[in-house]
């Protein structure tokens, strides 16, 4: 509901008024937006607020309950102001005593010092940089108009999402203040191979029909070392498998987990061999991967 100040509908600037006075002020508003007087909508709306506002204000018990609403919204704010202007004009004990100092008019034309603004942005960040870490420029546009250029140092393992502060750097401090900060967040992007997940990487594990009916000890590529990885026999494309604190750093000494997901890749082209051995293969196979009860 919008709140409405119905004294100051009526001209009046306090809630210390008696009967009369809101009477005065009603006749006093309503001639001078009487619709009769004045075209257009804009009056209108106005006289039927000085009507509402009469209707309010002239009545005891409603004037009581508009008062406590009218008071949160404009009373405090009135009586905040005055007591600023009675501590401005309240005279301390040196002005009493000696008059006006020196000082204290050098005091009171001194302006005060204000910080500038911070600026925010971002910047992109390659995985692998991340994890290593790395050094990135980052042009940015001032509030001239000039092209400003920072050299940002990104450190190893670095969270998605975090901010790099680069103290000083932002908008100028008023008066002599001290200048605003620069603060960069990170957005670490995934590249083909690695994808990150809080604090786990993910990548791909590709086999060979064989290896993955069989079962076999291969070599996977992760973000720093090659890892050996047992794969289980009879394991499935999209099943996953998890090596432990391979990951991710964690920003307390240990790391997240690598997870490989398992992909059976099926060679385009046979050799005249390896044909023979898949037509020999598809002659004693029992294997029916179209059946469901085969699959668990």
């Amino acid at each position: 509901m919008v709140f409405k100040d119905y004294y100051k509908i009526l001209g009046l600037k306090t809630n210390k008024v008696t009967i009369d006075e809101i009477k005065i002020a009603f006749r006093e508003q309503a001639k001078k937006y009487h619709p009769d007087i004045n075209n257009g909508t804009t009056s209108e709306e106005r006289f039927k607020d000085i009507n509402e506002a009469y209707r309010t204000l002239s009545e005891p018990s409603l004037k009581r309950k508009y008062d406590r609403i009218w008071y949160s919204h404009v009373g405090k704010k009135i009586n905040k102001q005055k007591q600023a202007e009675e501590r401005e004009a309240r005279p301390d004990l040196i002005t009493l005593l000696f008059g006006t100092t020196k000082v204290g008019r050098e005091n009171k034309n001194k302006k005060v010092p204000q910080k500038g603004d911070n600026i925010e942005t971002e910047a992109n960040v390659g995985i692998e940089q991340a994890f290593y870490g790395t050094n990135k420029s980052i042009t940015l546009r001032t509030v001239n108009g000039k092209l400003r250029t920072f050299n940002v140092k990104i450190p190893e393992g670095i969270r998605n999402g975090e901010k790099i502060r680069l103290i000083g750097q932002g908008k100028q401090g008023i008066n002599g203040g001290k200048n605003g900060d620069l603060l960069i967040k990170i957005n670490i992007e995934n590249s083909n191979q690695f994808k990150l997940r809080g604090y786990d990487i993910y990548t791909d594990l590709y086999l060979t029909p064989s290896e993955a009916a069989l079962g076999a000890k291969v070599e996977l590529n992760g973000i720093d070392n090659a890892e050996s990885v047992l794969v289980p026999q009879g394991v499935q494309s999209g099943e996953k498998l998890r090596i432990k604190e391979k990951g991710y750093k964690n920003g307390k000494g240990g790391r997240g987990d690598l997870i490989a997901e398992i992909k059976i890749l099926v060679p385009k082209k046979l050799s005249k061999e390896e044909k023979e051995l898949y037509e020999k293969l598809a002659k004693v196979t029992k294997f029916e991967p179209r059946n469901i009860s085969n699959l668990t």
